[in-house]
């Protein structure tokens, strides 16, 4: 019970991989000349001068312009004038493979069937079991399995990329050159990459393709494909803020050949090895109707590549129902060309997506072996999967996620412009019933945009925000927000006229996150602050943070693979910096750290951002969510990282089921 407290508050009313390729910024917003129609080998190399073109009948200016001019010198010149360093070209699959070689089993895997997963080292013995990877013929390669996302893909465009959703779906379909690990260390991957050097002077990266790529319609993947996506991702009109973010530090990308690919850097960044690392379109296909329409999703073409777009990866999409499912079919041209095996047969033949939001009705249908895995919530974590109902089909496991979610304040709005008003958010909030009673104690609470266990978070003590309601009052009064009219609700005069403080909040229509609103709204009306609670599709909360239409809402971000990842998020005027904060140090450490190349001195750049967006507060941070996963007896190979156990490499690659016996 909450003690009355004897203060104005009184005269108020009561009343949210692997993949085979992988992007790296955070979770989640020219004329070119064309080609010669399907002739791969007559397919033409864009020229600086037509990538910075302004096309016929559309305004054009330097401020719509990313790129500057660049002449790519000749393949044999650059050769000759670098000193070149070799990189890592890895098959992730077989390094997990030697790893867990040199792990000790916990348990047999069947032991672990029959524990439940009620203690760390019962935990522990389930992940060590069911984690490894199958001995030759032990894993079933005519097997499907049934995934669960909680919300259906914005788009089946690699580069549009941008929710979880479509990082689970398009990491299976799209064509990428490089991953990381679960530790978060990039390499190239040995099924598109022969080798991968960098310049001494750390400007160039160069790559040489495998000749044995194709994409699902039988045109080859070269090297002019991922040149033609840059030139795509950096036309100013086309919306992918999450791919360009990195991938606009790079000067330029060159096919000198169909296979011989460089990229050249605008500095020696810290970050190039990521900077490098972007999905790719196929050039044959889009060179062809992007330029009519630069939205990639509007024109007619490109709605019919939504249904049935061409893939690069192991997968491709064979039916999509929208709000329903999503069914991916193992592709032969990705394993087998001109009749020889030139790749490993992924393990699963068919993989269906099914698309169920309420989060009740994703554990029965995973309770009844509808679907083979999830996220379990903390409740259904705690209290629903605890029986022999759950454990008769299925067992689950829990490991370190860096996830975190907020509540976002948009500074453009009259409400947050003023950080005490935002810090004041922050107080009012109860916290602790937050994670007490809705989170089941199962999260941690958390501070700022790192993870206290990552290398560049802060090493200061920053204590989480804990409910103050005269703290709260304070810095409200403070700001000019007063009940001047004795109804209840703070107002203040803006621009000659009193506005009453009254805000809505959007969320993602699922319990736990419309709670957690909830639980604002009954925290702010204790201060005379009003909170409408709108609860609306993902897809639709995606498309409104975006546009910057809103005035508060809660979400989450997965970690980057680097701390500059999350540049796009809080640099003055960035792609997803959907809440428009902006401080001009920030934006200079920023700048500093993807120039240090001493890991110890950059890692102080980003501690001090994380210390200045707690003073600030442009969110109000709510908690770090773990892995929490539930998943049928009938899968293994499930090997966890901060990113969960998928978005990494190998990543969802690594789970099989076991072939009949």
């Amino acid at each position: 019970m909450t003690m009355q407290r004897t203060t104005k508050r009184q005269v108020f009313h009561k009343f949210h991989h692997v993949s085979w390729v992988t992007v790296t910024a955070l979770g989640v917003l020219v004329g070119l000349v064309a080609g010669c129609g399907d002739d791969p080998d007559a397919l033409q190399e864009i020229t600086p001068e037509a990538a910075l073109a302004v096309p016929d009948g559309k305004s054009g200016g330097a401020e719509e312009r990313l790129l500057e001019p660049f002449d790519p010198p000749p393949l044999e010149e650059l050769l000759d004038a670098s000193t070149w360093l070799d990189r890592p070209v890895r098959d992730a699959l077989l390094r997990l493979r030697e790893e867990q070689a040199e792990e000790p089993a916990l348990a047999s895997p069947a032991e672990a069937l029959t524990l439940a997963n009620d203690s760390e080292e019962n935990n522990a013995k389930i992940l060590s079991a069911l984690g490894r990877q199958p001995a030759d013929g032990d894993a079933n390669l005519g097997a499907s399995v049934n995934r669960h996302i909680p919300a259906d893909v914005g788009s089946t465009n690699p580069i549009l990329i941008s929710s979880t959703s479509e990082f689970d779906v398009l990491g299976l379909t799209g064509f990428g050159l490089f991953s990381f690990d679960r530790r978060m260390e990039p390499f190239a991957s040995a099924d598109a990459v022969v080798s991968w050097q960098t310049s001494a002077d750390g400007l160039v990266d160069k790559i040489v393709l495998r000749d044995d790529l194709v994409w699902s319609d039988g045109h080859p993947i070269t090297a002019h494909d991922v040149a033609f996506t840059f030139q795509v991702i950096m036309d100013p009109r086309v919306p992918v803020p999450a791919v360009r973010s990195g991938t606009d530090q790079l000067r330029w990308v060159h096919a000198y050949d169909d296979t011989t690919l460089v990229f050249f850097h605008k500095e020696a960044f810290a970050t190039n090895v990521w900077n490098i690392n972007f999905p790719v379109l196929p050039k044959h296909v889009y060179e062809l109707t992007w330029e009519d329409d630069p939205t990639l999703k509007d024109s007619s073409a490109h709605v019919k590549l939504e249904q049935q777009p061409v893939s690069g990866g192991p997968y491709e999409i064979v039916e999509r129902t929208r709000g329903q499912q999503i069914v991916l079919r193992r592709r032969e041209s990705w394993h087998t060309v001109n009749g020889q095996q030139v790749r490993d047969v992924p393990y699963f033949e068919e993989i269906r997506f099914r698309i169920i939001e309420d989060p009740n009705t994703s554990l029965l249908a995973l309770k009844a072996g509808e679907i083979d895995e999830m996220i379990l919530l903390p409740e259904q974590w705690t209290t629903q999967t605890a029986g022999a109902d759950f454990y008769e089909r299925n067992t689950k496991a829990t490991a370190l996620e860096w996830v975190s979610f907020h509540f976002g304040w948009n500074v453009n709005t009259p409400y947050f412009s003023d950080r005490r008003v935002r810090r004041a958010m922050s107080y009012a909030f109860d916290h602790e019933r937050m994670l007490e009673k809705l989170c089941y104690g199962l999260y941690e609470p958390a501070t700022g945009v790192f993870h206290q266990t990552g290398w560049m978070a802060t090493k200061k003590k920053l204590d989480p925000y804990r409910q103050d309601l005269d703290t709260a009052e304070n810095l409200l009064d403070e700001a000019g927000w007063i009940d001047h009219d004795n109804d209840g609700v703070r107002d203040k005069e803006i621009n000659g006229r009193f506005v009453p403080f009254e805000f809505s909040i959007l969320t993602s229509n699922q319990p736990l996150r419309v709670a957690i609103c909830t639980l604002l709204q009954e925290s702010l009306d204790r201060i005379g602050v009003r909170v409408n609670v709108r609860p609306v599709e993902s897809t639709v909360l995606q498309q409104f943070t975006l546009e910057r239409k809103f005035e508060a809402y809660f979400g989450g971000w997965g970690t980057g693979t680097d701390p500059d990842t999350s540049e796009n998020i809080w640099r003055t005027g960035a792609g997803r910096n959907f809440v428009n904060y902006s401080n001009p140090e920030v934006d200079r450490l920023y700048d500093e750290g993807r120039r240090e190349l001493d890991r110890a001195k950059r890692a102080e750049k980003y501690a001090r951002i994380q210390e200045i967006l707690y003073d600030d507060q442009p969110y109000t941070w709510l908690y770090w969510r773990n892995s929490f996963y539930g998943f049928s007896k009938d899968l293994r190979g499930y090997v966890f990282s901060p990113r969960g156990p998928y978005n990494y490499s190998p990543g969802f690659s690594s789970l099989w089921k076991p072939a009949v016996e």
